[in-house]
């Protein structure tokens, strides 16, 4: 009993101590994520603590979830304006864009580390796909707006791109155990099947749940819950069929946030608090998963592999990727810095070391520091870079919150909330005059 309740006690705290550690995060212009996993890396086994956490399975089983909840908070509030404007340049990063990521990273990357050339493509296949959680983080939570196109291509890219990296690891973890036993066609058809399944499963289950809510009277604080539920029961089933279980909890999230209910406004409210535990749990746990002395004695692959990652590699995949769509060559360049890595390279460099690759503990190491050094360097110059390339929209326009209010089950209104400041187009308005400016999404 005393073993559990020193659990209890010690997770309590770390938790705690990374929801504290987040009133530095808008203070010091460090990213919330990186805070998180620094508050892991103290408890761990060379930190404060000295907790000694070595639990892989454990740690990709946390992952595993936690992300799903990020990406199911994620569709919930992507709008199908976001699909209209952003859709097309988004897919082509989602898979080509990575594609050509890994390809330029894999070719530097065998190079550097003078390995075999798979080695070398796994390592780049695990740092090579954004990450939803870091990108919704920062762009949502970071004070910038972005045009319309900018924004959603982005969004969109971090949630529909983790199968194509999934399944390039998985992949490539197959060729380097059995090279012989794999084949091209193999891979495209587990790529088809992966993306197929995936999208059927979340258009189907996510239609029917954006159906059902309606109809379906519970206690308010009942209807996240439900959600949560039935989202992570669609990525688990999705997963078990073949298909990719974070392309289905996405997009089920995306058809029932477009489907506005009575509950809407709350289940938003109490998800964007599952969403904020799942990143709070899942960095935490990364943190005390990691050993900082093997991370320093790589740290100059990682630099490296970051610098050419951020400098090279990206900004090669987004240009042949979105210049078809017409994007203007600074809207490129913003794209390209804004490739940020979190949880799912770090969650993706767990695969190599449970497979029992030779030398899979040093991707893992190089992986963990390339998302540190890409959380700092991106993640902190998000605003800076914004004004650089031109991309940001001032917000004095903007309502400072939005609330709903339901008359009845099928109608509503909005309430906004306007901080008056200097220039702001509010000031000697009436607020009717006000009211007619602004329209709900």
């Amino acid at each position: 009993m005393d073993t559990l309740n020193i659990l209890y006690l010690v997770g309590a705290l770390l938790i705690f101590a990374s929801i504290m550690a987040s009133t530095l995060s808008a203070r010091l212009g460090v990213p919330l994520l990186l805070l998180f996993l620094a508050v892991g890396m103290l408890a761990g086994e060379q930190g404060i603590l000295g907790i000694e956490f070595s639990q892989y399975n454990i740690a990709n089983f946390v992952g595993q979830a936690a992300l799903a909840c990020i990406l199911l908070d994620g569709g919930l509030r992507t709008s199908f304006k976001s699909f209209r404007v952003g859709l097309k340049p988004a897919v082509t990063l989602a898979t080509w864009g990575v594609l050509a990521t890994v390809m330029v990273l894999g070719v530097f990357v065998t190079w550097l580390l003078d390995v075999d050339w798979r080695f070398g493509l796994l390592m780049a296949a695990i740092v090579g796909s954004t990450d939803a959680a870091a990108v919704f983080s920062l762009l949502r939570n970071g004070g910038v707006k972005l045009n319309d196109r900018v924004q959603a291509t982005l969004e969109l890219e971090s949630g529909a791109n983790d199968p194509l990296a999934i399944l390039l690891v998985t992949g490539l973890i197959a060729l380097n155990v059995d090279p012989a036993g794999q084949t091209v066609f193999g891979f495209l058809g587990l790529l088809l099947q992966q993306l197929s399944f995936g999208l059927g499963m979340g258009l189907l289950f996510g239609y029917l749940l954006s159906r059902l809510l309606p109809k379906v009277h519970l206690a308010e604080g009942m209807y996240a819950i439900l959600i949560l539920s039935a989202g992570l029961s669609v990525f688990a089933a999705t997963n078990l069929i073949g298909g990719s279980g974070f392309l289905a909890v996405y997009l089920t999230g995306v058809l029932i946030g477009n489907h506005k209910v009575r509950s809407t406004e709350h289940v938003m409210r109490v998800m964007d608090s599952f969403a904020w535990l799942s990143q709070a749990v899942l960095f935490v746990v990364l943190g005390l998963l990691v050993t900082p002395s093997n991370v320093i004695n790589v740290w100059h692959y990682s630099v490296a592999i970051a610098a050419f990652m951020i400098l090279v590699a990206r900004p090669i995949a987004v240009y042949t990727s979105v210049k078809p769509f017409k994007f203007k060559d600074r809207e490129i360049g913003f794209i390209s810095w804004v490739g940020l890595r979190g949880a799912v390279p770090i969650t993706l460099a767990i695969l190599p070391v449970m497979a029992g690759i030779d030398g899979a503990f040093m991707l893992f190491d190089i992986a963990f520091g390339v998302v540190v050094l890409s959380l700092i360097l991106q993640g902190t110059t998000i605003p800076i870079m914004a004004n650089l390339f031109k991309v940001r929209i001032p917000t004095n326009k903007d309502p400072k919150e939005e609330h709903e209010v339901w008359v009845s089950d099928k109608a509503s209104i909005t309430l906004y909330e306007f901080e008056v400041q200097s220039g702001a187009f509010a000031i000697g308005r009436h607020p009717k005059g006000i009211s007619n400016r602004v329209s709900p999404d």
